[in-house]
Formats: structure tokens, sequence, C-alpha cells
């Protein structure tokens, strides 16, 4: 097993390797699209995996690449490339987390400033009337779980350090109203999407919700759990246990409906028997991910970070393949979301079906798939430093 968590760095400094801030090898829509550079969620989740890395690591080259890129987009104002507050779109906030990090390691004001704007989206943010953030100015009334994992972790970091810490009590609230509005009560999975409006054509008429269980967004919302609630100090007690409550409440319904081979999960989650659907790396490793921090943290008992370490070893297994002579992370759902553009494979209508979810084109070392195989990774090299 050494041998093969050598081939994990390997597979890592590769893929950094081939990329800049301009042309990201783990950005396949940016591949695909040939967008211009900018500000977005996808290189947020890879760069903060960089960080992960440094931490366990201590290897300077990861910090060293993660200060460089995020340079790129960050001039010596706080100005953001391709950064607009008023899309009011909680994806964007996610590559403002490592700000953070980088504002405590080297102290630069621009990294305030930096923060500082991000944060002025959340406070012009439209939310639902129950208090949520919309996912974005385009997708009216609706949360997504995806936008708990963009948005959360960065509005705890901020309130506890800089901000009005009454807003605490506002982020433990939109946790507690996903769980109200989007927990099927029967096996304790979250849908992935609620619009407060019941207006929208994926949306249940009575209830809001989307038809189906995506794994990836519920492992977004296992990860929101986790790295908002270990932004909260001590004084937070009662904060804290609030979301530890969820994350076992949600791993232990996830854990229900693993795959009992590989220790993978579905694409659609609660729903392997039917054709078509496939064992989807990127919701599989971020609920690895929860699990195993969620022991650091001591907010699960240990028996929970074997649990974690079978899903990433399962990952291992089958998903991580030597590929014309370089390391590739097959099955990476590229993207999936509800209404709003077309969907990217044969089935167009982002309409939340089964039939939607498993036609999204399944692709190779995305950084959705790779950044929370790499959060998993960092976290067993943490367990197993001296």
């Amino acid at each position: 097993m050494k041998e093969k968590y050598a081939n994990i760095l390997k597979f890592v400094d590769g893929l950094l390797a081939r990329s800049t801030p301009a042309e990201p090898a783990w950005n396949i829509e940016h591949v695909i699209e040939k967008m211009p550079p900018k500000w977005n969620y996808i290189d947020g989740c890879m760069i903060k995996a960089v960080l992960d890395l440094y931490y366990a690591t201590q290897d300077k080259k990861y910090l060293d690449f993660a200060k460089g890129f995020i340079d790129f987009f960050v001039d010596d104002d706080g100005k953001i490339l391709g950064y607009d507050v008023e899309e009011y779109n909680c994806d964007n906030i996610n590559m403002g987390k490592v700000l953070y990090d980088l504002y405590d390691i080297n102290g630069d004001a621009k990294y305030r400033a930096a923060i500082d704007l991000q944060y002025s989206q959340l406070l012009g943010q439209p939310r639902i009337n129950a208090g949520n953030f919309w996912h974005k100015l385009i997708y009216p009334h609706q949360v997504w779980l995806d936008g708990l994992y963009m948005v959360q972790p960065f509005y705890m970091d901020y309130e506890t350090r800089f901000g009005n810490t009454e807003n605490v009590a506002d982020s433990i609230k939109q946790f507690q109203n996903a769980r109200t509005f989007m927990r099927d009560t029967a096996t304790g999975l979250f849908y992935h999407g609620y619009d407060e409006s019941k207006e929208m054509f994926w949306a249940n008429k009575e209830t809001g919700l989307s038809l189906n269980f995506w794994s990836r967004s519920m492992g977004w919302y296992a990860m929101a759990l986790v790295d908002t609630a270990e932004k909260l100090g001590a004084q937070y007690a009662n904060e804290v246990d609030v979301l530890k409550s969820q994350l076992k409440e949600l791993l232990d319904a996830l854990l229900k409906v693993q795959d009992a081979e590989s220790k993978l999960f579905y694409q659609v989650t609660d729903k392997g028997h039917l054709p078509g659907n496939y064992l989807e790396t990127s919701g599989s490793c971020a609920i690895a991910y929860a699990l195993m921090k969620s022991v650091r943290l001591g907010y699960l008992p240990d028996e929970y970070f074997d649990k974690g370490l079978e899903i990433f070893h399962g990952v291992m297994g089958h998903k991580l393949v030597l590929d014309d002579g370089m390391f590739a992370l097959k099955d990476v759902c590229l993207v999936a979301g509800l209404g709003g553009m077309p969907g990217r494979g044969d089935y167009k209508l982002r309409d939340g079906t089964f039939e939607y979810y498993i036609s999204e084109p399944r692709v190779d070392n995305d950084a959705k798939g790779v950044a929370p195989f790499l959060f998993s990774f960092a976290e067993i090299l943490r367990r197993n430093k001296p």
C-alpha cells in the first residue's frame, strides 16, 4: 500500500506540472469550452486540496503552487480576475476559502481585501423566505446542497474571525433549514435541490424538492458540515453539536446504501440496481473525506475513519488507473444541475430524473473528483504522521 500511496503523489504532481492558472488540466469544463481564465469553484476545490497536501506533508512546493495560482487572479488591491459580486452565484465563493490560508501564512493585505470583496457578495445574496441563500441569482428561490459547501465554510470563517458573531446563528440556521426542507425522512438521504416557490419544472409541486438523490450533492453537503464545524471555537459547542448531529445522521444514512463490494456510491445514490447507473468517484471521495476528517476533529468515533478508508481504498482499486503512462482518476461526473443550461450528455433537459443524472458525461481527472480524493489522502497522511 505504501507504493500505491506513492503513486498518488506522482499522480498529483503530474497533474500540477501540466497546469497553469490560465490552463488548469483538472478543469475539464474549461478545457472543453476553451473559456478565458476566471475565478471559479472547480479551481477552488483543487487549490484547497493542494493546500491540504501542504499541511499534511509540509512540502513547500504545494504552498508555492497554491500561492502562485491564486496570485494570478488576485491583484495587489484585492480585486479578483473574472469575479463579479453581482452575479450572486454561490459557486463563486468557494475559491475564497483558500484566501484565509494565504492571509494566515503570508499576512498580505491583498488577501484580506479579496476576502472582504467576496464577503460583500453574501451581504447582498438573495435569500429564500426561510433565510437560505439562493444558489444563484439566475436560479431564484432555489437551494442546492452544492451551495452550502461553496459558501458556509467561508461564511463561518469570516464571522468567527472578522465579523458580527450573531451571523454564526444565521449559518447554523441555513443547515437546519436544509435538513427540514431537503431530507427524506424515510431514508435519511437529502434531495439535490429545493425550490421554495415550487414553480420550477423539476420541483415536486407539493414539497418543492427535486426528484432524486445525487451522491455528489450529498458529498458536498457532508463536506460542508464538517468544514463549517471546524471553523467554530470551543465557545460554540452547542452550534458544533448541531452540525455534528446532522453529519452523523447523514453519513449513517449514506453508509446504508453503499455498494457492498467496492464500498463506493452510485451516481444516483439509491438506484444502483437500475441499468446505466454507475459507481461515481467524486461523491464517493467526498463522503470518505467527511468520514475521516470527522474522526480527526473528534466529531465521530474512531470506527468511522476505517469506513472512510475503505471507501478511499475502493476508489484506488477501481478508479485510479495507469493510462498511457499517466495515472487517471476515472468516472468523475463532469457536472450535474437543475434547470438552467442544457445537460452535456444526450439527455439535454436538467430535470432531476434518473435518466438525466446518468446522461451527464463521465471524465478523467476533473477536480470535482480529484480534490476530494486528495482531501481524503491528506487525512490519511495526517493520521499516519509520527
